[in-house]
């Protein structure tokens, strides 16, 4: 996401309706820009740590240079290819928390990456699903790559996720929190 699209969505808002608190272990699958990973980084604090996850090298180095520049020091950059359960170079049952913002429009596979998301996750850990409604296409991806909430239940239900609850999101986007039982 590009640092205008950030007007669509407001990711303190966001975090702190996720319940974010200090000294969690977050992460932030399919970061891109790394808008969602500073929110979380400034709520987490010193004992915390957010891990920003993505395919794409250069958007990485963008998050690595943003932060060093800003001097947060409890964000770390993992590339990983999140439709390959197990690829993700992070501790297994170990995040408190994920995000998925804006992103499973852009995935094929998106049951293995709410698996890998669930991997990762401790016993009780929720997730944040986040992406564009399928309503006002002049805005966002095109309508045939938006996903539908009610698909997105059924993936997130095949990976093992539960407690699906609505949250606030803004004007176009839904959002889903998910937890790991």
């Amino acid at each position: 996401m590009q640092a205008s699209e950030t007007q669509f969505l407001k990711p303190d808002t966001l975090v702190g309706a996720f319940d974010v608190r200090p000294g969690m272990l977050i992460g932030d699958f399919g970061c891109g820009s790394g808008y969602m990973s500073y929110a979380a980084a400034r709520v987490v604090g010193p004992k915390g740590h957010v891990y920003a996850i993505d395919v794409q090298k250069p958007v990485l180095e963008q998050v690595k240079r943003e932060a060093q520049a800003e001097r947060i020091t409890n964000i770390s950059i993992v590339w990983s290819d999140l439709e390959i359960v197990g690829a993700t170079k992070i501790a297994q049952d170990s995040l408190d928390a994920a995000f998925l913002v804006n992103m499973l429009f852009q995935v094929r596979d998106r049951l293995s990456v709410f698996r890998e998301v669930f991997r990762l996750l401790k016993s009780g850990g929720k997730l944040l699903v986040v992406d564009w409604k399928n309503e006002n296409a002049t805005i966002g991806p095109p309508g045939g790559q938006r996903v539908d909430p009610e698909e997105l239940i059924r993936i997130a239900r095949s990976a093992g996720f539960s407690g699906e609850s609505p949250i606030a999101a803004g004007q176009y986007h839904f959002g889903l929190v998910f937890i790991k039982q």
